[in-house]
């Protein structure tokens, strides 16, 4: 098929066309959480960009194949393999087990997905389903002499490679900014980048989940766990692997070390690697202690796929904002989109052309580099173009098979869940129609009385820049 798909692939720095190792076919993974407390969002600003990514292949005609693991064993607090296992850290917070604390965040992160309309990736796989096939990776890496044993436990030996550093030219000092948390010495190493395949007893005595291997009772570091769980699912040559920009090192730089040490040939072609969201302070992240989560965001009276829309009018290789005035304009400028669809008159027959230079327009947008703000602007051109209400609604249901928006439905959903039927609605706006062109005219004292006659009615009404938004008081 023709490939019209280009994007920017961390490896080679720079954006490229999209050629997958099988004509049609694209094997993709994506690091998943570790499920020891509740995702973020700015984690899920992750999944929503790689969400983004699934889906727009899957629209330009690629059949998808996509792999995540659960990290629920092997961990550390720091990314570089020191500090404690985050699930045993998270077991003893909530006085539970740890395969307990993995079951129950591990169910609260899918249905956070499923709020944001992220589809489930084709396979989901925890880590502690793959244990024989760290083992045997392993064991493999010792034969070869990329590993070695030392002070009870196994070690990539990052010295026996030609390039370790991948994806960057950058010094190894450099790099460890990227690391999420403190990185600390481990004596047992025999460079500095070394990293752990494999702890035993030695590391941790009161590890709740542990394993016999041949290196005695112990369990897997979290680095080879999306090597061995890509390979038992799509083989020893993938398309694509995602994550976030903090995975980049040392977690996908070690993948890439162990993972073509094993094999003997290039692993994976493209790396795909969303940037932070941030706040005023800087980077969201747990470590912070409050953190914002979809659940939180609910109670604040957002609906989740706001925040799915507040994502994807940005790029995914920028840094993104995040503020409650931002969600306010967000929310506002959402309102108003599904309500314009929603009134869009559904009969009549759809202009196969225009629909055809429309869809093209999207595609384009997509395909250049993933440009979702730029394909969201097509969405609102096309809706003030000359053409048919049924033509409208039939490219806004298409483009939403990747925006995932809930474009075709969310209107309905909103006025059933607010008790508002049409009659009511059609003159709530029409009434907002009236103050506002009393406003243009100057005649405040009409348009203060439109609010007023409104409010007795239950409706309260808010100025934005994106427009007038309105709420029924319940």
């Amino acid at each position: 098929m023709e490939n019209k798909l280009s994007f920017y692939n961390t490896l080679t720095r720079r954006v490229e066309r999209f050629i997958p190792n099988n004509d049609g076919k694209v094997s993709m993974y994506t690091c998943g959480p570790t499920v020891y407390h509740y995702a973020h969002i700015g984690n899920l600003r992750s999944y929503i960009m790689e969400d983004l990514l699934e889906k727009t292949l899957r629209y330009i005609g690629y059949d998808v194949k996509r792999v995540m693991n659960i990290t629920d064993v092997g961990h550390l607090s720091s990314d570089a393999d020191t500090g404690e296992d985050k699930m045993l850290s998270g077991a003893k917070r909530e006085h539970k087990s740890v395969m307990e604390i993995a079951k129950f965040y591990t169910d609260a992160f899918f249905s956070d997905c499923r709020k944001l309309n992220i589809k489930t990736p084709d396979v989901v796989e925890p880590a502690t389903n793959c244990i024989d096939e760290f083992i045997h990776m392993i064991t493999v890496l010792l034969e070869k002499g990329y590993a070695y044993e030392s002070g009870g436990n196994i070690y990539f030996d990052t010295s026996k490679l030609k390039e370790y550093y991948v994806f960057s030219s950058q010094s190894e000092k450099e790099l460890l900014v990227g690391v999420r948390d403190d990185v600390g010495e481990d004596e047992n190493k025999r460079n500095k980048s070394d990293f752990v395949l494999w702890f035993t007893k030695s590391k941790f005595e009161d590890q709740e989940l542990k394993w016999e291997s041949p290196w005695g009772l112990g369990y897997p570091g979290w680095h080879i766990e999306c090597s061995c769980i890509s390979m038992k699912h799509l083989g020893e040559y993938m398309d694509i692997h995602c994550g976030g920009v903090d995975n980049i090192f040392p977690h996908h730089t070690n993948e890439i070390a162990q993972s073509e040490a094993y094999l003997g040939h290039k692993w994976c072609n493209y790396w795909f690697h969303v940037h932070h969201l941030n706040d005023k302070s800087g980077k969201m992240s747990k470590s912070k202690g409050d953190f914002l989560t979809v659940s939180l965001l609910e109670e604040k009276g957002y609906d989740p796929l706001v925040y799915r829309f507040f994502c994807l009018q940005s790029h995914y290789r920028k840094p993104l904002e995040f503020s409650y005035e931002v969600l306010d304009n967000m929310s506002a400028a959402y309102d108003k989109l599904v309500k314009r669809i929603g009134a869009l008159d559904r009969s009549g027959e759809v202009d196969r052309e225009k629909f055809d230079e429309y869809r093209a327009q999207f595609e384009e947008a997509l395909c250049d580099d993933l440009n979702s703000a730029m394909a969201i602007t097509v969405l609102y051109d096309m809706l003030k173009a000359d053409m048919s209400d049924a033509t409208k609604f039939a490219l806004a249901e298409s483009f939403d098979e990747v925006l995932s928006l809930d474009l075709a439905v969310a209107h309905e959903k909103k006025a059933a869940d607010s008790g508002v039927d049409a009659e009511f609605e059609a003159y709530i706006l029409g009434k907002i129609e009236e103050r506002k062109a009393a406003k243009k005219e100057k005649d405040f004292a009409r348009a203060d009385a439109i609010r007023d006659e409104l409010m007795a009615k239950g409706v309260t009404l808010k100025d934005t820049r994106e427009g007038v938004v309105w709420e029924l008081k319940k």
